[in-house]
């Protein structure tokens, strides 16, 4: 989303744009110093390494194979302790022999004994949940006999996986040993401790407080692409004469419990002014948990994607404009209370959740309101407003908070058709300590995190880049994985970033997905293919958790966020193939899909997806329901051959299956700027069954400048878009 005018034709986005040098990482952050406090959350937790015990973990526990060559080679003769039985397997590659420890235990040597049938190709697997396998040892050109192999990892499964057999026949394995402990030394991964040279924590004593926000200020203002993460956390207390301008990857957050345990007499500011007064790139930092009285009545917060504003108070006004004006493109609001008007402006679509105004006025195309008192009425025929009364589940953000001189992470409860903030009651929500975190820190690795995960211990990711070499899993219910500074976490060599089980009350929060070089099937998936637990009672919540597909530099994905769980809520994301930067073309950042959803019963609430090869949204479980979307189709689309199917050219902007009976969204808007061939026209933005429990509310088209048209809006109805005035065609009301 970038450069579009407000009744005027658009200027190209390449012409307009010059992307920034990256700063070096020391001077990014040399002058930044740890907090010590979180320190002594960690207090006492320290473990004294084990030894790698002697003993066979495995030996009599249950066991089973991909197959046996025969009912008196079975699994559960390579785990009895007796040398002279053994398992073997069909003569095919690959098969599998796995053990059940009974518990997730760290796993320190694995002894294999092979019969003359032995593996050349195999590794060493462990797991938590029998679905899910890290790789603790790899092994090719392997020579049978004995030997044994010091590993590092946890699980309560250990699989032998071959892949290529040593001979023509199958695998076989009289004896498989597996001994437990940290082994060599290592220690179990320790929860708690600082939170790295990234996070800044201030207090109203903090000296040269305004010049620390104005360094961070001066590196990340116009650091689209760049590597620098910060976040600044400001404790309880009475601050004054503060302007924390926010630049990219640049969040500030209050310690307190509530919002106003931490007031900002001044503003916090989000501007336009590094790139021209137009705010149509003012994406990734944020502002959360705190109080602003601005100096003169209102504060400015011009952004576009990937910018949330949760739980704040503004004792005054809120300017959602840059100033002159300019172009803009955000935006998201939760959980928070402006004393003032919000004044849009030039904004040209936002969504704002269970809040708090004391009046808002105009907006241009798509302004979407659920559970907010002060909310202007709908009035989606003659303009922009759509406005549900509440918002039917919902659960705010987790996030960080000091308690004493403790770190703990507070979990806010479901909500149900709530309407208005859920502060400072915050009824129902848990508070985990810092301990029950593994803060990781830049460095860490992909086989770390899953230790961590592992041991049971939650995820909290400093501000940094991490490259992962493994696929991240979440397996085990309540986990909670919160970014800070938005973290951004890049999967190398083409695996997935992160996997998710399908069990209840995960909560993912506050972090980037940025595509690797190297093409990964799903960047993020939410329940395995096929989940089907109810998790009603318990969902799982995808907040402030972003995808990007370029930019940066070449990414590839075949799909980029899929929901296969039941129940689960997606609160505000952006999953973004990117239209500008490094890396960027029709098949260089190549994504078909944005998001995918095949779970019942999901609700989308803040809904930005941008610029997919194919289908940006794809919706195939029954009872999903969509508050606000946002999207531009794809500018690079070299012709309409490269986007015909099925007869008609373009992919829909969010398509509902045909095997879909019920679905229901409110506020949705596609964009079409075909900046390659302007004479393309775009079948349809929306496409969905003909079905009395398929609705659609408050539904527009809208052709930026010309560069392309939209036939209709959804489907085959709908008026045409047409010329270069920038006018939405609507739809109030589908079927």
């Amino acid at each position: 989303m970038r450069l579009r005018s407000l009744g005027f034709a658009l200027a190209t986005t390449a012409a307009l744009i010059t992307l920034p040098a990256q700063l070096p990482a020391a001077a990014a952050q040399a002058p930044l110093s740890p907090d010590s406090t979180a320190a002594s959350s960690a207090a006492g937790n320290t473990k004294a390494a084990a030894a790698c015990s002697t003993a066979n973990a495995a030996q009599g526990k249950p066991a089973t194979a991909s197959s046996t060559e025969n009912a008196g080679t079975p699994a559960a003769s390579a785990f009895d302790g007796n040398n002279g039985t053994r398992w073997s397997s069909q003569a095919s590659d690959p098969q599998w022999v796995r053990v059940d420890l009974g518990s997730v235990q760290d796993i320190c040597k694995v002894d294999l004994n092979w019969e003359a049938a032995y593996g050349k190709d195999f590794t060493i697997q462990a797991s938590a949940n029998g679905q899910d396998w890290t790789t603790l040892k790899s092994v090719t050109g392997g020579t049978g006999g004995t030997a044994s192999y010091d590993v590092s990892g946890s699980g309560r499964y250990v699989r032998i996986n071959g892949t290529a057999r040593g001979t023509g026949y199958g695998y076989s394995l009289w004896e498989v040993a597996v001994h437990t402990g940290t082994g060599g030394g290592t220690p179990p991964v320790e929860g708690g401790g600082d939170l790295g040279p990234n996070v800044i924590v201030v207090d109203p004593s903090t000296p040269n407080l305004q010049a620390k926000f104005d360094q961070v200020f001066t590196q990340q203002e116009s650091n689209q692409f760049g590597s620098g993460r910060y976040q600044f956390l400001m404790k309880p207390g009475t601050y004054n004469g503060i302007n924390a301008q926010l630049g990219f990857y640049t969040s500030i957050s209050g310690l307190g419990l509530n919002p106003d345990d931490v007031k900002i007499n001044g503003d916090i500011t989000v501007d336009a002014g590094w790139f021209n007064g137009n705010a149509t790139q003012n994406f990734w930092r944020s502002a959360e948990n705190l109080s602003i009285r601005p100096v003169n009545g209102t504060d400015r917060w011009a952004v576009a994607q990937a910018a949330p504003f949760r739980r704040i108070h503004v004792e005054g006004g809120l300017n959602l404009a840059p100033a002159g004006y300019g172009w803009a493109s955000g935006g998201y609001i939760a959980d928070s209370k402006i004393d003032g008007t919000v004044g849009p402006y030039s904004q040209q679509q936002w969504y704002t959740r269970e809040s708090s105004v004391g009046g808002w006025t105009n907006g241009v195309w798509n302004m979407t309101f659920s559970g907010v008192q002060g909310a202007p009425a709908t009035n989606f025929d003659t303009g922009p407003y759509t406005t549900l009364d509440t918002t039917p589940i919902s659960r705010e953000k987790p996030f960080l908070y000091l308690d004493g001189n403790d770190y703990k992470v507070f979990v806010p409860a479901k909500r149900t058709n709530a309407r208005g903030v859920s502060w400072p009651a915050n009824a129902g929500g848990t508070s985990l300590p810092l301990s029950q975190f593994y803060v990781v820190k830049p460095g860490a690795t992909a086989a770390t995190i899953n230790a961590a995960l592992a041991q049971g211990l939650n995820l909290l990711f400093t501000p940094g880049v991490y490259h992962l070499d493994q696929t991240i899993n979440v397996n085990r219910a309540n986990t909670v994985v919160l970014g800070l500074g938005l973290a951004t976490i890049v999967p190398d060599n083409g695996v997935d970033a992160m996997h998710v089980a399908d069990v209840d009350g995960v909560r993912l929060a506050g972090f980037l997905i940025d595509a690797g070089a190297t093409k990964s099937d799903t960047l993020l998936q939410v329940g395995a293919p096929g989940s089907s637990a109810d998790h009603a009672a318990n969902p799982t919540t995808v907040q402030d958790v972003f995808v990007r597909i370029g930019g940066a530099g070449p990414g590839l994905a075949t799909h980029s966020m899929v929901i296969n769980s039941d129940d689960a809520i997606v609160d505000h994301t952006w999953i973004w193939r990117a239209d500008h930067g490094a890396g960027v073309g029709w098949e260089t950042n190549r994504a078909d899909y944005g998001l995918e959803v095949n779970g019942d019963d999901v609700l989308a609430t803040g809904l930005f997806v941008e610029h997919f090869n194919k289908y940006d949204v794809v919706w195939s479980g029954e009872r999903g329901r969509t508050i606000f979307f946002q999207n531009e189709k794809a500018y690079d689309v070299p012709n309409s051959a490269a986007i015909t199917h099925d007869g008609i050219v373009g992919y829909a902007a969010y398509k509902v299956a045909d095997s879909v009976n019920t679905h229901e969204a409110w506020g949705l808007g596609s964009y079409c700027n075909f900046t390659s061939d302007s004479t393309i026209v775009q079948h349809h933005g929306f496409q969905v069954p003909v079905k009395s429990g398929v609705k659609l509310h408050s539904i527009q088209v809208i052709s930026l400048g010309g560069k392309g048209q939209y036939a209709h809006v959804v489907n085959n109805t709908g008026a045409p878009t047409s010329g270069s005035d920038t006018i939405p065609s609507k739809i109030t009301s589908f079927p």
